[in-house]
């Protein structure tokens, strides 16, 4: 498995410009818990270096080049999708009470929850101006106006998954569908406007941006459904999650889903009763687990993030895109569902 993604030659240079935006003037505080949870320092403020993969700006600025664009054009819109991404994060760990992140204790952990969402709300209120920036790169207005909607709608999308993860954390009914609605929001569509976005920058037309925005789709729910699987089966010393997290939460995800729909009787109603607890010990857990197991729910979901990843790079070859970043979106594509279990 690569620990690291295929395409890292923008990752200089992009961390360069990311880091820019994020400097260590005043006020200290609210920067040193975005330096903290970027990676960059340690709680301290000493030097860090832990970084994420940053896989939806390294998507847009592939699109970028794929389009005809330079792919320096593309780094404010690559930049502000990672501070929303970001913003997401901070604000997850708080609502799923996580401790650590990578390994590392979350940022409400060490400074509370109140602190944490100020640190969330800045990442978020940095990225439309981030955005804006895309006029100095010489992108003409309406293009970066629209760059803008792109951004914030899919922001709004991100928010409304993540909104229905949470509510369906106390239903017994969610179905595929719902499911499938919940999850192209929550982590569809924010790899959808990483690459419309890169297009726009490139000057691609919005039609182009718009079909390249749903192969994006597709990996990011992809890229759920893997996270779906290493929230119950993840080793987390690879993981720095967990193993059977997402269902001490009672999350709705896809091998429970599945599960629900595809079980015998007995089985449904079993599975019912232990998520209808108000917690859930170790030994719901292992029950849990071992239910999904009777089902085959890990092999399901995982031909449904290939089924998903195929038609993606189904998408991608009917595109007039560059054969080379294409071909790197692919690699990326392939990255993303190498996760290990």
């Amino acid at each position: 498995m690569l620990s690291v993604p295929p395409v890292a030659r923008h990752r200089r240079e992009f961390n360069k410009y990311l880091r820019a935006l994020i400097s260590d003037q005043q006020p200290w505080l609210l920067y040193h818990m975005i330096r903290y949870h970027l990676g960059w320092e340690d709680a301290e403020g000493q030097p860090e270096d832990a970084g994420g993969k940053a896989l939806r700006p390294t998507l847009c600025l592939l699109a970028c080049e794929a389009a005809g664009g330079e792919w320096h054009r593309a780094l404010p819109a690559a930049a502000a999708v990672e501070l929303v991404h970001n913003f997401s994060l901070i604000h997850d760990d708080v609502q799923d009470r996580d401790q650590e992140r990578h390994h590392r204790p979350t940022v409400w952990s060490i400074w509370g929850e109140a602190q944490a969402i100020n640190a969330g709300d800045a990442l978020l209120a940095l990225a439309r101006p981030v955005v804006l920036r895309l006029a100095d790169e010489g992108v003409p207005a309406a293009t970066v106006i629209e760059a803008a909607r792109v951004l914030d709608e899919s922001t709004l999308e991100m928010v409304a998954g993540q909104t229905l993860d949470i509510a369906f954390e106390a239903k017994s009914d969610v179905d595929l569908p719902a499911y499938l609605q919940m999850v192209r929001q929550k982590s569809g569509a924010l790899f959808d406007s990483a690459l419309r976005l890169g297009v726009l920058a490139a000057g691609g037309d919005w039609e182009l941006a718009e079909r390249l925005g749903r192969v994006g789709r597709a990996l990011g729910t992809a890229f759920q459904v893997c996270d779906d699987i290493l929230g119950v089966w993840g080793d987390k010393s690879k993981t720095g999650k967990a193993a059977g997290a997402d269902i001490s939460r009672r999350k709705k995800s896809l091998p429970v889903v599945h599960a629900l729909s595809e079980g015998k009787s007995g089985m449904r109603e079993g599975l019912r009763a232990i998520y209808d607890k108000p917690a859930l010990d170790a030994d719901d857990v292992a029950q849990v687990r071992q239910r999904l197991d009777e089902v085959g729910a890990q092999e399901y979901c995982e031909r449904q993030a290939a089924e998903l990843k195929e038609d993606a790079i189904a998408e991608l070859s009917r595109l007039e895109l560059l054969p080379d970043p294409r071909e790197e979106i692919i690699q990326m594509a392939e990255f993303l569902l190498e996760r290990e279990f």
